[in-house]
């Protein structure tokens, strides 16, 4: 990962066509060592369910004990917890069409809202919600260990930022429809999906929380040679590792950018977020329609809200 931030601090300092060559001639040497699905999958786990019954799952996110939240967009209209235990709850009620979810460094979760107009939305522990930033469009979002709020607005096709106690400000573009979002484990490169496209972008984050010199980064498998990858939800493991949802299922990448391998969904129907959490945040847990699938791994989940080692 260090690799990488090295890679784009180099490229933001040069021309932009030599920026370009720069990050393919390093990505491409940078590739010696391999990173399989094996050495995250455990062999005879699959995926289980763990929640069904609901409209359409979403939001995938975990609190610091592990336990497991995601939002039924078109059924309950509520923000729903697994706990670690594997006992299901109500968090929020009345969160109306809530699509990225992720907890801050103060404790709240914090959310995305589609509507006329869209809402960055924080829960406390409680379930009331706060309103953070209104008037935009937001579709998914991380919050970093300083508490800057980086946000995809798929129809602006643009990432938007929030800098703690200010407001949205365009912040980077690259993907025809940004959609998931996630940090590297040191929290100085950004990773985003593009719904419409066959690219993961990444940007250098800045010290000031400026994206800086974004590239297409990683190639996604697609499922036919005119079909959009639906690039969806996003999360990083411990080693640095991306896991998106798409088309073809669960596409993992190394962090040279590097496809490594595409898990296959649990069900034939939409897989939209994906998220480490349960016991040591060991467990892939999926937003797939309307149920909640987990399978245990070798790997191990990142807390974006703890400071980085």
């Amino acid at each position: 990962m260090k690799r990488l931030t090295l890679l784009l601090r180099i490229a933001a300092n040069v021309l932009p066509l030599a920026a370009a060559l720069l990050c393919c001639l390093f990505a491409a040497g940078l590739t010696a060592q391999d990173m399989p699905l094996s050495d995250v999958l455990i062999d005879g786990e699959g995926w289980t369910v763990v929640a069904d019954g609901y409209g359409f799952t979403d939001g995938a996110a975990t609190d610091v004990e592990g336990n497991f939240y995601f939002s039924d967009v078109s059924k309950g209209d509520t923000i729903n917890k697994i706990s670690v235990d594997g006992k299901l709850s109500v968090f929020a009620e009345q969160a109306t069409r809530i699509s990225g979810l992720q907890f801050g460094p103060d404790g709240k979760l914090y959310a995305c809202q589609a509507g006329n107009p869209g809402k960055i939305l924080a829960f406390d522990q409680a379930g009331k919600q706060t309103v953070i930033a209104e008037n935009v469009q937001p579709n998914d979002l991380v919050v970093t260990a300083k508490g800057g709020i980086y946000f995809t607005e798929t129809g602006k096709a643009q990432v938007t930022y929030i800098a703690p106690g200010q407001e949205p400000v365009a912040a980077g573009t690259g993907p025809s429809k940004p959609n998931g979002i996630a940090l590297s484990p040191d929290q100085e490169t950004l990773a985003v999906s593009d719904y419409g496209g066959e690219n993961v972008w990444v940007w250098r984050i800045a010290p000031d929380g400026k994206l800086e010199f974004s590239q297409p980064y990683m190639t996604m498998r697609l499922s036919g040679a005119e079909q959009p990858s639906k690039g969806d939800g996003m999360a990083t493991d411990a080693a640095g590792r991306y896991y998106v949802t798409s088309a073809v299922g669960l596409q993992m990448f190394d962090p040279t950018g590097r496809l490594c391998g595409v898990i296959l969904p649990p069900q034939a129907k939409p897989l939209v977020s994906v998220e480490f959490s349960g016991p040591q945040l060991s467990y892939l847990y999926v937003c797939c329609g309307d149920k909640i699938y987990r399978r245990k791994t070798k790997s191990k989940g990142l807390l974006y809200f703890e400071k980085p080692e």
